[in-house]
């Protein structure tokens, strides 16, 4: 097609037109990608709003759906620009193998990061619920609280073992709740409240015979 185009225009018009295709096809690039960007943006935030995603669980997402997209649209730019693709593979395998080293040094927190996008959706429990975390195979007593946040890496519990004019908060980490049983406890139960003991049976005393 470029070639029925010169051979349609004047000889000097062929080293613009050299530079003018190349610039279009860029211009068409990041503006297809911007679009792109734009309609998966509004679609990640009308998917969080029906399932009810607290808008920092949709921030990571954004931010890789970003990262792909403004990548693909990068590599095509330098493609148009004359890099070869052997240059580009090479390039890619390297960014791709720091991405992997990256990501096993932060395994932690990707894993909490995980771990609030499970808890979120499967609803093990809800903020101003009481959670006691239990040991799995001893079944030890753990830290309890009142949830009153669950971000992104931590749970936030009120720690009702404080005394009344004290007020103390946990600090849990995500992964940690899918490692231990927990014992819940609906918003609006008093978990402070101790349970009834039963009541001992006191031994009959003999009535003495006159």
């Amino acid at each position: 097609m470029l070639a029925r185009l010169k051979t349609a225009l004047p000889p000097w018009m062929h080293d613009c037109l050299d530079v003018i295709t190349p610039a279009v096809q860029i211009l068409l690039i990041v503006a297809v990608a911007l679009i792109l960007h734009h309609l998966l943006r509004r679609l990640i935030f009308r998917a969080s709003d029906h399932y009810q995603f607290p808008h920092e669980l949709v921030k990571p997402i954004n931010g890789v759906v970003r990262l792909f997209v403004l990548g693909g649209a990068t590599l095509l730019v330098l493609e148009r620009l004359g890099v070869s693709a052997s240059v580009l593979w090479s390039a890619f395998t390297g960014f791709a193998a720091v991405g992997a080293v990256a990501f096993f040094a932060a395994w932690s927190v990707l894993s909490n990061i995980f771990c609030a996008f499970l808890i979120f959706t499967a609803g093990p429990f809800r903020v101003g619920d009481h959670i006691e975390l239990l040991d799995a195979n001893t079944e030890k007593p753990g830290p309890q609280g009142r949830v009153i946040d669950i971000n992104l890496l931590y749970i936030t519990l009120e720690d009702t073992s404080a005394p009344p004019d004290e007020r103390r908060w946990l600090q849990i980490p995500n992964a940690l709740v899918f490692q231990r049983v927990v014992r819940r406890w609906h918003a609006g139960h008093d978990a402070r409240a101790p349970r009834a003991a039963p009541a001992e049976a006191t031994p009959s005393i003999p009535e003495k015979s006159l």
